[in-house]
């Protein structure tokens, strides 16, 4: 019973230090600390809750520069360095604090333009004291001393350039994002692009083009009279690209790279009848400088009830490739 006791009394008082503990880290010593200045941005943002019009923008505003400064002071008390640098981790939670209240808002806090500028605006935190003499009210402005300004400029480029290749990944991934039909080429070459399959792909887009326009093309040839499929072959070249730019305009209309891929036909005699290439080409940027497209093969043949080809009443039949296929290179003459 005696070591029940005990045992219960060591929880209590591990709970009792852990509160203790907790109590002295969130109780400001004294009214001008940084708990202070955190308890009054947490106080700001809720009677901001509570207020209309620009009464809660300034408010928030002030919560926001409570909550920065207060963070600042806490993070550079006794500040912890990041390895390899003299930049204090402070800094670098300061800075995302200010990118996000400077370049964030109220639908995304996160943006991009907040983590491309986060590590310039923490390397610029961390220099701004270098300019300054002294504490408090009495600090003065001075110049950086000599052996530090290396150090200061280093840090400052290192950040600008952490930044610039932030942004280089923000770009390509629009660019992928709008222009989805680039995945399809090969960037095992490439020194910024890394893919993660390891097979080229077919370019959806391009494909999807082709699949949406078989239906519409057959429509127009299957069980029509011979004579006019032959006439409508004549005229393929303006009958397909007008349905290609009709499918093109209505299914790619999210996306940019629509106004890099057209429709062609291309019509080859054959002894039953003719094929009918139809080509989804890419005007866009590719590794082969001759660019690519897409190719889906239909077979059309004149049938009749006697099985006579050359008879009066022979309508067409027509029959297309299941899947397009990849074609690098530039297409064929018409």
């Amino acid at each position: 019973m005696d070591t029940l006791f005990k045992d219960l009394f060591g929880v209590f008082k591990f709970v009792e230090d852990i509160i203790k503990g907790i109590q002295k880290t969130f109780t400001p010593s004294k009214a001008y600390s940084w708990q202070t200045l955190i308890y009054l941005s947490i106080f700001s943002w809720v009677i901001s809750y509570f207020a209309t019009g620009y009464i809660k923008d300034i408010i928030a505003l002030c919560g926001w520069l409570f909550l920065i400064a207060g963070t600042a002071w806490y993070t550079t008390d006794d500040p912890v360095r990041v390895p390899g640098t003299f930049m204090p981790v402070g800094a670098v939670i300061t800075g995302f604090l200010v990118s996000v209240f400077a370049f964030g808002h109220q639908v995304d806090i996160v943006t991009p333009r907040t983590i491309v500028l986060w590590p310039t605006v923490s390397a610029l935190l961390t220099i701004v004291p270098e300019f300054f003499e002294g504490t408090g009210t009495e600090a003065k402005a001075q110049i950086p001393k000599v052996q530090d300004r290396q150090k200061l400029i280093i840090l400052v480029a290192c950040s600008m350039l952490l930044s610039c290749w932030i942004q280089f990944y923000f770009v390509i991934d629009n660019w992928l994002k709008e222009f989805p039909s680039l995945l399809a080429d090969d960037f095992k070459r490439s020194a910024f692009v890394i893919r993660v399959e390891e097979k080229t792909k077919k370019p959806e887009n391009g494909a999807g083009i082709l699949d949406r326009l078989q239906p519409l093309v057959e429509e127009q040839i299957v069980e029509r009279p011979w004579s006019e499929v032959e006439k409508w072959l004549l005229e393929a070249n303006q009958r397909v690209g007008s349905l290609g730019k009709r499918v093109i305009e209505k299914n790619l209309t999210k996306y940019d790279e629509r106004k890099l891929w057209r429709v062609e036909p291309r019509v080859v005699s054959e002894k039953s009848g003719y094929r009918l290439d139809i080509l989804s080409i890419w005007t866009g940027p590719s590794l082969n400088p001759r660019g690519y497209y897409l190719k889906k093969s239909c077979r059309i043949t004149p049938v009749t009830a006697s099985n006579k080809p050359d008879s009066e009443s022979a309508v067409a039949e027509i029959v297309c490739d299941r899947f397009s296929k990849l074609v690098p290179g530039a297409p064929p003459a018409p």
